[in-house]
């Protein structure tokens, strides 16, 4: 056999056999302290950023199947009387607060006529209706209702959009510390040898990939619950109006 072929193959052999593989863990482990500090940050933010994800998820699904079952109750043409008895089933359907905030106002702005001695459907007190006048005080009490629920499901939200626009900097943050720890390494060595500059350039780039591993769910997250969010919030603004019309069309003076 050819001796140079002979040769290079013992060199590769030996090479081979004095290889020391060097995992993730082992990385992170041996990592300076400042690039420990950015994991840890990078993995607590990871973490928050999943549990609202998982716990968001739960909310809007609820959200939605709870408000298109009260809708259906809402325009079965039952009493409003028997509509709201049966809205405080439906505790996470944003319309059902709505329609709540909106018939609790109804009800006292009713009763205010009655103590003013309204005569409005003489014979029947449970008919008795406010002044036109009044129905600002039913838009304002609907409209506020409205942000309360617009308020609660957008909870937590701003952790997302905080998270991913901040960790790639963070990352970015850790990953210029370990090649700065590269550089100084080969300074401290006298040369530029791959053992010299690896472990520097290893915590580096798991820094930056810790740091995008974060932000990315935390980005998609918040476009997708925003996205959702938005549909709830016309949902409600069009029942409002709906509320609002029936209240006109059947219990406000013309």
């Amino acid at each position: 056999m050819n001796p140079l072929f002979i040769q290079s193959a013992l060199a590769a052999s030996t090479a081979k056999e004095g290889a020391v593989t060097i995992g993730v863990l082992d990385i992170v482990a041996n990592a300076s302290p400042i690039v420990m500090l950015v994991l840890l940050i990078l993995v607590t933010f990871s973490f928050f950023t999943w549990a609202i994800i998982f716990f968001k998820w739960g909310t809007i699904q609820r959200s939605f199947g709870n408000s298109e079952s009260f809708l259906d109750i809402f325009w079965s043409g039952k009493s409003m009387d028997h509509i709201y008895a049966e809205s405080k089933k439906y505790s996470n359907a944003p319309v059902a607060k709505i329609f709540q905030a909106g018939y609790v106002e109804l009800q006292r702005l009713m009763e205010k006529e009655r103590q003013k001695g309204g005569t409005s459907h003489q014979g029947d007190p449970g008919k008795l209706i406010p002044p036109e006048s009044s129905i600002t005080n039913l838009e304002r009490s609907l409209g506020r209702a409205s942000r309360n629920e617009a308020m609660r499901l957008e909870r937590s939200l701003n952790f997302l959009a905080t998270a991913g626009s901040t960790a790639p900097f963070i990352g970015l943050f850790g990953t210029v510390w370990g090649i700065m720890n590269a550089f100084t390494n080969i300074g401290a060595q006298g040369g530029a040898s791959l053992a010299v500059v690896a472990p520097g350039i290893a915590e580096a780039l798991i820094a930056t990939a810790v740091g995008l591993a974060c932000a990315i769910p935390a980005v998609m997250g918040y476009n997708y619950y925003i996205h959702k969010i938005k549909a709830l919030k016309t949902q409600m603004e069009n029942f409002a109006g709906d509320f609002l019309n029936i209240v006109k069309r059947n219990f406000l003076t013309h």
